[in-house]
């Protein structure tokens, strides 16, 4: 199967981005081998493997199931696989818009084709940073999620070995926070995750209205879940198919914090005084695509670290 990217799209860039992998992937391998993982198609879930054409402007990408598909699953299959890509993202109005823009110009003209790569959909990302939060130790944090998923995801039979899928909320229903700790989960977030699960199961959530609400509604809806806080909601809000997001200020204890200090500094301005118009003026290029915006900073910052 062959899924053809809205240009322009590299996503090579995203293997310097180690927050966008899960515990089984080794980035400086894919290039050569393709990125695996597991796709949720129907009830069950399938690994895929995908290789891109290396070709920013011409962006494809060729998907090859480790087992038959019917041709529902395929189309199931395509749309998750999109979303991770971040395939129907289409940033050639944000290059418009927002060429000469002090800040963003350079990380642009240095990732040009740089899009976020996401999980499967809304359960997982929520579930993924609800238990990596505040663990510094990444690939520890990145263990605990891969134990989760052992412990209650389907096997799937990987190239290298067994790769369990993610849970479906279903799955989460009846398990036993306490249970998680053997996991290196605290019974609080486990408590978070099962509670999150129950939400969608019941109808009281629904993560496809989440995926298209306006940006000001999602953060509304989803700090009102148990477990997800300002930072978390915002983080969240990078992973959507869409551009657009919303940063809201947060003054604690008199000082800015969240993502509005990180750009306004990035502007030379003060965070702690600046007003909500002149902020507002300060990212006007990005109107529309906050998200995408965000990001190429975000990686621009990584790679620079790197470099360090």
């Amino acid at each position: 199967m062959i899924l053809h990217s809205i240009p322009p799209h590299d996503f090579f860039l995203n293997l310097d981005v180690e927050s966008y992998f899960d515990h089984e992937h080794d980035p400086e391998t894919i290039y050569e081998r393709g990125f695996t993982r597991p796709v949720p198609v129907g009830d069950r879930d399938v690994l895929a493997t995908i290789r891109f054409n290396g070709d920013a402007e011409d962006p494809r990408f060729d998907v090859r199931f480790h087992e038959p598909v019917s041709v529902g699953e395929e189309d199931e299959g395509a749309r998750v696989i999109r979303r991770i890509l971040g395939c129907d993202i289409d940033l050639r109005p944000l290059y418009e818009q927002a060429a000469g823009d002090p800040v963003l110009q350079g990380p642009m003209t240095e990732f040009y084709g740089l899009k976020r790569m996401a999980r499967a959909g809304f359960f997982e990302e929520a579930m993924n940073r609800i238990i990596t939060s505040q663990i510094q130790h990444k690939p520890t944090a990145r263990k605990m999620v891969f134990n989760v998923r052992e412990a209650y995801g389907q096997r799937l039979e990987g190239p290298d070995g067994p790769i369990p899928a993610w849970p479906r909320p279903l799955r989460l229903l009846g398990a036993d926070p306490v249970a998680m700790k053997a996991h290196g989960l605290s019974e609080r977030k486990g408590e978070y995750i099962i509670g999150l699960a129950h939400e969608i199961v019941s109808g009281n959530l629904d993560p496809v209205a989440l995926e298209a609400a306006d940006p000001a509604a999602y953060l509304d809806r989803i700090t009102k879940i148990r477990g997800i806080g300002p930072t978390i909601a915002q983080d969240l809000m990078l992973y959507r198919e869409r551009t657009d997001g919303v940063y809201p200020s947060r003054i604690e204890k008199g000082i800015e914090v969240g993502f509005r200090r990180w750009i306004v500094s990035s502007y030379g301005a003060d965070p702690n005084t600046i007003s909500e118009s002149d902020y507002q003026d300060l990212i006007r290029t990005w109107r529309g695509f906050e998200s995408s915006a965000l990001e190429f900073l975000y990686v621009d910052w990584i790679v620079r670290m790197k470099r360090r």
